[in-house]
């Protein structure tokens, strides 16, 4: 998974409906951007630089997987959909809107449109204030210095003025707290781990995942499968009843669930498909044995894809035991999944179709499944 940046996002606006502006603002950054993790108070500033009505100002901790120059352009086009028209470059005037890039962790800018850390930054109590709210300890990548002592030495003596009303964080609204413990299932290349993965890191979330890639007989399986089909699918077993079975019982008290990109039943699918019948009655019976003392998730959430993309999926990872998957493999695990779905009265099942769905280039689409998972 690719590692996102915190960035750090200065606000304001003085003209119109100052702090409906900034709503919207940040309604838009979570929409186009990425996760907001924090949102300082909102601060009354007058004009900086020239005279005109005072400013409301705030800062905001994003973490995005955008680089900082495609980040500009988001940003200036959410200027541009709150009315925000730039006709003097250089000149200061009264906006509806104005989003200014602060850091980008630690990297250092300095292009002729973007330069970060932003240069004003160490003379704009407005910026400084709501920056030291969120993150005091942040230090300038160029000087060292942290955030609180930028503040002390700030020539800028204005007196900000706090306003009792707080901006909303749209990721907020996404609810996961009904549930302990949610399972990710799907076929081959749906892209369970890289979803299972995401909302771990952004909704604070104990994750586990499937260790296929330890296994020593996947690849000899794709080579040879009535061989070692046996084999192969006790050894899936084995170690997902000791993972789930060991990780679900340690209470991790600085998480809020438990997410996994897979459940134990799976097996069961799989082993009908790969399994000679008096094979696949022996496991069945030994499966059961197990199944019945493990922990079932509080949400199992079913990802369907075609088999057309579920190929190219599996061809852009490149897994070289995988590229031979032929389609009537991945159309028999699909219907096994969806005949196990069907007969389950117990489970809190939601089957998502994502077809024409990228939840992993597309943050609107992963907004998307969000949505479709917590509503």
């Amino acid at each position: 998974m690719k590692l996102p940046t915190t960035f750090y996002i200065a606000l304001g606006s003085n003209k119109g409906n100052k702090f409906k502006n900034l709503q919207d603002a940040v309604n838009a950054i979570h929409k186009t951007v990425g996760q907001i993790k924090h949102i300082s108070r909102v601060y009354k500033s007058p004009a900086f630089g020239f005279d005109s009505d005072d400013f409301l100002n705030a800062v905001l901790v994003v973490e995005s997987l955008l680089v900082p120059e495609d980040l500009l352009k988001d940003l200036l086009a959410i200027e541009k959909s709150l009315g925000r028209i730039r006709n003097n470059k250089g000149v200061y005037e009264a906006r509806p809107i104005d989003l200014d890039i602060i850091f980008a962790d630690d990297q250092i800018i300095d292009s002729e449109n973007l330069k970060i850390p932003h240069p004003q930054l160490g003379k704009r109590r407005f910026v400084l204030q709501p920056l030291n709210e969120v993150d005091p300890k942040m230090k300038h990548p160029e000087n060292g210095k942290e955030i609180s002592e930028l503040l002390n030495e700030c020539d800028d003596k204005t007196v900000l003025e706090f306003i009792n009303m707080w901006l909303k964080n749209p990721s907020k609204a996404y609810n996961f707290s009904k549930y302990n413990y949610i399972a990710i299932e799907g076929n081959i290349g749906v892209g369970k781990t890289s979803l299972s993965t995401q909302i771990a890191h952004d909704f604070n979330a104990k994750l586990i995942l499937e260790r296929f890639a330890d296994n020593p007989f996947l690849a000899k399986f794709y080579e040879e499968p009535t061989r070692y089909a046996f084999t192969l699918e006790m050894s899936f077993l084995a170690d997902r009843y000791q993972q789930i079975t060991d990780d679900l019982s340690q209470l991790d008290l600085f998480k809020d669930f438990i997410i996994s990109d897979y459940d134990v039943f799976k097996s069961l699918i799989f082993s009908k498909i790969t399994l000679q019948e008096d094979e696949f009655n022996l496991y069945r019976k030994l499966f059961y044995l197990m199944y019945k003392d493990l922990r079932k998730p509080d949400l199992y959430v079913f990802l369907h894809q075609s088999t057309e993309r579920l190929q190219e999926n599996i061809k852009s990872r490149g897994r070289s035991y995988e590229l031979n998957i032929q389609n009537d493999y991945l159309e028999k695990i699909n219907a096994g999944y969806l005949e196990f779905l069907k007969s389950q009265q117990d489970f809190n099942v939601k089957i998502i179709d994502i077809s024409n769905k990228d939840f992993v280039e597309n943050r609107a689409d992963y907004l998307w499944v969000l949505d479709e998972i917590c509503g």
